[in-house]
Formats: C-alpha cells, sequence, structure tokens
C-alpha cells in the first residue's frame, strides 16, 4: 500500500494575527489536497482580519494589512475551504494550534464546526521518528531535508502545507512499514 492511498488527506496551515484563537484572526489560509490516487489540489487565500496585524507578527510572516486590504473575510474563505476539504482527513502539524484557530473562527462566524477527522504530522512524527532533537516544522525541514525553492518562505501558509505535506509522506510510509513489518510477525 502507498501512503497516500490512506487518504485522502487536506494538509492546511494557516498565519494568524497573534497565538490566541479567542483573540485573534486568521490572515491565510492554504491547503493540499491528496486524493487516494496520489493527485493533488491546492487552495490558498490571504484573509481580511478586520483589524490591523501587530508589526511583531508581520516580521514572522511578512504579511501586511496592505496585503490583506482587499483579500476575503473568514466566512467567504471557510466556505470555500471547508468544500475542498469536505469528506478528507485534516492534516496539520501542530494541529491543535490551526484546528483551534479554525473552529473558533467557524463559531464566531457561525459556520458548522469541523467535524471530520484529523491528523497532526508532530504526533504521528514523534511516533514514526522517535528520539529526534526537534520536531518544529522549520528544524524537520531541514533534518529531513525536504524539497524547496525560492518561493518557499517559512511562516507562510503555502510553504508550511508544502512540507507538512512531505513530512505526511515519510511519517505515513514509515507507519505502513513498521505495520507490515509487525503483520509478518504475526
Amino acid at each position: 500500500m502507498i501512503w497516500y492511498e490512506l487518504g485522502p488527506f487536506t494538509v492546511f496551515d494557516l498565519e494568524t494575527t497573534g497565538m490566541s484563537p479567542a483573540g485573534d484572526r486568521i490572515v491565510e489560509l492554504a491547503a493540499l489536497r491528496i486524493e487516494r490516487d496520489g493527485s493533488q489540489s491546492e487552495y490558498q487565500s490571504l484573509i481580511n482580519p478586520g483589524r490591523p496585524i501587530p508589526p511583531g507578527v508581520t516580521a514572522i510572516h511578512h504579511i501586511t494589512d496592505a496585503m490583506v486590504a482587499t483579500s476575503p473575510h473568514f466566512p467567504v474563505v471557510a466556505r470555500e475551504f471547508i468544500g475542498f476539504a469536505a469528506e478528507s482527513t485534516l492534516v496539520a502539524h501542530n494541529a491543535r494550534f490551526d484546528l483551534g484557530f479554525l473552529q473558533e473562527s467557524l463559531a464566531r462566524s457561525g459556520l458548522p464546526l469541523w467535524q471530520g477527522k484529523t491528523l497532526d504530522t508532530l504526533r504521528l512524527l514523534r511516533t514514526t521518528h522517535p528520539g529526534l532533537a526537534s520536531y518544529k516544522l522549520q528544524e524537520l525541514r531541514r533534518t529531513f531535508q525536504l524539497d524547496t525553492d525560492e518561493t518557499m518562505t517559512a511562516h507562510r501558509a503555502g510553504s508550511d502545507v508544502g512540507w507538512t505535506g512531505q513530512l505526511l509522506a515519510i511519517a505515513l510510509t514509515r507507519a505502513l512499514k513498521i505495520s507490515a513489518k509487525n503483520g509478518e510477525r504475526a
């Protein structure tokens, strides 16, 4: 079995105005949907948070107020994203953060919460690759020498989704090998 046959998966990442799902807002959402046949499609949108982005946060993800000024507000993007991710497993690195923001933002907008399956690549990698020095996304990118190009920037949702998708492939491939090996022993 090939890892993506366990899907479909929708790898997603958010950039926000801060760390609090209740007090801060989403400014970017990107996703990569991986079908059971391995085919992929992408979704990405900046989001107008309806408030200024703190300069310290802009320094991290490089998303400015001017960049989001004419972007759609969260409810528009949420409807598109939920349709894009329908009937798949949502995947994020440190999913508690991204899923917490997503659920809080859906609730605030009066939209239905995500009820589907979720998978956290951080937790998965701790199981399939125990003992690594760090499980932070940028450290894992270096550890596993993940594909990168000149357009990929850390702490931008599209780039982080690409790296998380690669980590999902690495972790699930290892999990399937472990499972097959254990199955042969039984």
